[in-house]
């Protein structure tokens, strides 16, 4: 199979090394013009972390673990030149989707060559991968171009929003009702992932393929959240509304709550479809959890296949900070990436001269009813001396003996 995007044989695609940190950080430097502040400071704070952590995430990467692809990539160089790099991670437990969080190139040479060669590495080489997505920013047009380029389509819209200090005080003044607010634990995973299943189109959910232990926290990975939340100084608080009457969970919150004040509050929503009243409560809820910690501002997201969060996140004023693209791609698209054989110069008489007919054909009728033969006894061929008389009972031909005894009977009657 040939593939319609060239190679060029002098780039070298491996495995990310302790030597290519030096260069991983130039090229995030670069990258941060295409970045918000917000995502700039992020992508600074995780460099200087994975220089810290380096050593042992690759140690943890030999074995499975919780923390085995925490740090998944490749780098494109070309002799000891650094082109591009490529961070990749599991999207669920079953490592059926894979995520692209980030692909840094070189502002020199060719960008979408390197870029191509980067992703195509990657879907060949993480073979349990069925599908791939990613988030870009809309406004990066050369990111959106490298995508397009290499199979990606558009698969939702993401909106990133903003509450102010001012507007949680006032959310804080109504009293949520949330009678059934439940906390959440590893026996409630049926319940939010038949929440997550509801809440989402049929081809999101086809290609997030998330299942019920998506939604499990096993002992290891509670260990590391735990660690992590004391690191960075945060708390991670969540609950889901429980309906008693269909025995099913019809909204779900978490909130990362920041004790020093230096960043925002981070919250996830999910909330069933036909019970869109629960935005009120759950954010009036939110609101009152936030009020022991600094005041600092909230933010959520909404995707476009919900328009009564945006709708109501625009009624209450808060305000938009980002516009997103959640891209998809199938392996299907290998097949598209084959190139196309030419018809033209296949010597056709050749290959189907076995096939050619050796008379000139005939039409005939068609008939859809079984045809029974009927077995007559074996008889000997009469010569012309002889005269074969037919029984009337199994004859259809009538002779003219047999026609004329029959003209006759009636006038005999008369």
């Amino acid at each position: 199979m040939t593939s319609l995007f060239p190679r060029n044989p002098s780039v070298i695609i491996r495995p990310v090394q302790h030597r290519d940190l030096d260069g991983i950080e130039s090229l995030t430097q670069e990258s941060l013009s295409h970045l918000s502040p917000q995502a700039a400071t992020e992508s600074i704070g995780e460099m200087q972390w994975l220089r810290r952590w380096y050593g042992l995430l690759k140690f943890l990467s030999w074995f499975p673990n919780p923390l085995q692809y925490r740090f998944w990539g490749y780098i494109a160089e070309q002799g000891r030149i650094l082109l591009g790099m490529i961070q990749v991670s599991p999207f669920n437990r079953t490592r059926s989707t894979w995520r692209v969080n980030q692909v840094m190139l070189a502002r020199t040479g060719d960008r979408m060559g390197v870029g191509s060669q980067l992703l195509r590495h990657c879907f060949e080489s993480i073979l349990e991968a069925r599908t791939w997505i990613l988030e870009v920013n809309v406004n990066d047009v050369d990111a959106l171009a490298l995508y397009r380029h290499n199979g990606f389509q558009r698969l939702a819209e993401m909106t990133y929003w903003e509450i102010s200090p001012q507007l949680l005080g006032e959310l804080i003044q109504t009293e949520p009702d949330l009678p059934n607010l439940l906390p959440v634990s590893n026996a409630d995973a049926p319940l939010l992932y038949q929440l997550d299943t509801a809440s989402m189109p049929p081809l999101v959910r086809q290609v997030f393929d998330r299942h019920t232990h998506d939604f499990k926290t096993t002992l290891c990975g509670a260990i590391i959240d735990a660690v992590k939340q004391w690191t960075s100084k945060t708390e991670v608080v969540s609950g889901y509304v429980f309906e008693p009457q269909r025995k099913a969970a019809i909204g779900y919150f978490q909130i990362q709550l920041h004790r020093t004040g230096a960043n925002p509050h981070v919250a996830t929503l999910t909330v069933h479809p036909a019970y869109t009243w629960l935005y009120p409560e759950l954010l009036s809820q939110l609101a009152r959890i936030a009020q022991d910690f600094p005041q600092q501002g909230l933010q959520l997201a909404s995707s476009d296949y919900q328009p009564e969060r945006e709708e109501y996140l625009e009624r209450i004023g808060a305000k938009r900070r980002e516009h997103t693209l959640i891209m998809s791609r199938s392996v299907w698209h290998k097949l598209r990436e084959s190139k196309f054989v030419s018809l033209e110069g296949l010597q056709w008489q050749e290959m189907l001269q076995g096939l050619q007919p050796t008379r000139k054909p005939i039409p005939g009728g068609m008939s859809w009813i079984p045809q029974t033969q009927q077995v007559q006894p074996e008889r000997a061929i009469p010569t012309q001396s002889e005269i074969v008389g037919f029984p009337h009972k199994s004859s259809h031909i009538d002779t003219p003996s047999a026609l004329d005894s029959a003209t006759d009977q009636p006038h005999e009657q008369q």
